[in-house]
């Protein structure tokens, strides 16, 4: 596999990291909780607040790669790439996206993830922090 295909599985993969997903196993089992964990080389994942096919709930659970079928993520992954184009505009080129950290950075000084502002200061992060919020109601209205 190209090293570029296989940064971008790996990124993928680590993108569904402490969401909801579901793993199907090749024992014909399904499980439903929060990816906690990865391991690189096997695939093999670590679920929390896992929920089986029959309803019974299980603290964590751990599965080993070579049985697992399908994992598929149950939440919609947050647009950094279309809140960035929304930053944009409002600051020409001086937005960059620093996807391996899922983070927006404006005017080298200002960062923002998907929960939000977590640096900067003054008017500037100020006026990321309304369009990050505007963004946010739009996408609520959306889902």
């Amino acid at each position: 596999m190209s090293s570029v295909a296989e940064r971008r599985f790996r990124e993928e993969l680590s993108s569904l990291l402490q969401r909801l997903v579901s793993v199907h196993t090749s024992t014909g089992k399904t499980y439903t909780g929060t990816l906690y964990g990865v391991d690189a080389n096997t695939l093999s994942v670590c679920l929390a607040n896992v929920k089986d096919e029959s309803g019974a709930e299980t603290g964590r659970i751990f599965i080993n790669g070579r049985a697992i079928l399908e994992l598929c993520g149950l939440e919609m992954p947050f647009d950094l790439r279309s809140l960035a184009e929304r930053l944009e505009r409002v600051f020409p080129k001086m937005v960059r996206i620093v996807e391996e950290a899922g983070v927006i950075v404006v005017m080298d000084k200002i960062r923002v993830t998907e929960k939000g502002l977590i640096e900067g200061r003054g008017p500037a992060a100020e006026r990321v922090q309304r369009v990050y919020e505007e963004f946010m109601r739009e996408r609520e209205k959306s889902v």
